[in-house]
């Protein structure tokens, strides 16, 4: 019974052990399938983590290239863009200095044509006096014998004749007294030679020291009187002169102070209309010098470059006009101090030796700057410019050699002088 019961107890208790190491077992598979599946669960969520990640690196990598692709696009277009536009200034520069190029090489054609039609137009208006000088030098010259006293007795007389001037001309004839010898000069055309070199170089000399330019106020506002007797063309060299520099982009305004004269307010008043530029009146038979005053207060209020002032010529009361030029003056220089101002004294060349009187007589009552010799055209006394520089010392600045705006010009001492004297030169060789 015993021995029954202690086998019953070894039975359940293997039985027991059997099962909890089938419990054990099966916790120990449960617990390992566990850690399996959290294992596996974790590589699948870092598999998951890697994937994502690298799947977001991918994406970002695509649309870092995406942008890049977008942003080489766009440069490509700009550098396309800019690639036009540098082409396309190019181009524009190209043409812009192609259009100076031509407008350079159009201007500089057009001052040779201006500077070729103005040699023409002053060869054209010395052709009386050059004629007249060929004739007498000529006359003078067939009657050639011998290198004596007679000889430059009738030069003296030849040159007289011909407006150089009493003074200028018993000059001229001593000095060339010395110079023919010096040359040894006894051929008609050796002789005649010496005497035309000598007139050209008289020319020349004279011009050394000579100012022949108009001084401009280049900051302000000039003023140009213009004084001459009636009838030499003031008012027509004026109108002349101010178009001259309008067109060379001065603003200008006239001044008709010539109240006394019958018709010269209206003359200048016409030029002005003709030019477009104002001009500043009186009253007839007014203060010359009110209109002045008015002249130079409107030029200041216009910001003008310059005033042009037509005045009076009446000589015979030549003690009021040369007091009427003064009052002029003075009031100039009390608006307008310190600033340069021209006198240009304005003669006819056809009344020959009368202009050099007229000139003694303006330069001794008034501060002349320069002369306009008008009506060089019309006359065979051109030679009268000689004298006046000669023996008066004052430069010719401008002269007129026709009726056109452009038939006024700067004079020029050696254009002059070759057109006058050259042929001569030439045809003594």
């Amino acid at each position: 019974m015993a021995q029954v019961h202690a086998d019953s107890l070894s039975d359940e208790l293997s039985l027991v052990t059997s099962t909890s190491q089938v419990e054990a077992d099966m916790l120990a598979e449960s617990a390992s399938f566990s850690t399996s599946v959290m294992v596996s669960a974790s590589q699948a969520h870092a598999t998951s983590v890697s994937t994502s990640q690298s799947l977001s690196v991918s994406a970002s990598q695509d649309a870092a290239s995406a942008v890049n692709e977008v942003e080489l696009e766009k440069t490509a277009e700009h550098d396309l863009a800019q690639t036009e536009q540098n082409h396309d200034t190019s181009l524009e520069i190209s043409q812009s200095l192609s259009e100076s190029a031509s407008a350079d090489a159009a201007n500089a054609i057009n001052e040779t044509e201006v500077e070729q039609t103005a040699e023409q137009d002053l060869d054209q208006g010395l052709s009386k006096t050059r004629r007249t000088w060929s004739d007498r030098w000529n006359q003078f010259m067939s009657n050639f014998r011998s290198v004596d006293e007679d000889f430059f007795d009738d030069l003296e007389e030849t040159l007289i004749s011909a407006d150089v001037g009493a003074q200028t001309a018993v000059t001229l004839t001593d000095e060339l007294r010395d110079e023919v010898k010096l040359k040894n000069a006894k051929s008609q055309d050796e002789v005649s030679k010496v005497i035309i070199q000598k007139l050209i170089d008289l020319y020349e000399r004279q011009g050394v020291d000579e100012d022949t330019s108009m001084h401009l106020n280049a900051n302000g506002l000039t003023v140009i009187l213009f004084v001459g007797v009636n009838g030499v063309g003031k008012t027509t060299t004026i109108g002349k002169m101010s178009a001259r520099y309008k067109q060379e982009g001065k603003q200008v305004v006239l001044a008709a102070a010539d109240t006394f004269r019958a018709g010269a307010t209206e003359q200048l008043v016409e030029w002005g209309k003709r030019n477009d530029i104002p001009v500043v009146t009186g009253a007839a038979n007014s203060d010359p010098a009110s209109v002045v005053y008015d002249g130079v207060k409107q030029a200041q209020a216009q910001e003008a470059d310059i005033l042009f002032v037509d005045t009076a010529g009446r000589l015979q009361n030549n003690v009021n006009l040369m007091q009427e030029l003064a009052k002029m003056k003075r009031i100039i220089q009390r608006e307008i101090p310190e600033v340069p101002q021209e006198v240009l004294l304005v003669l006819d060349a056809t009344t020959g030796q009368n202009a050099l009187q007229q000139a003694r007589l303006f330069k001794d009552s008034t501060d002349v700057t320069g002369i306009v010799l008008t009506k060089l055209d019309g006359t065979a006394k051109g030679g009268i410019i000689l004298p006046i520089r000669n023996e008066l010392h004052l430069p010719v600045k401008w002269i007129g050699v026709g009726e056109k705006v452009t038939d006024l010009q700067p004079f020029d001492a050696d254009a002059f002088v070759k057109g006058l004297f050259g042929r001569l030169l030439e045809g003594s060789k």
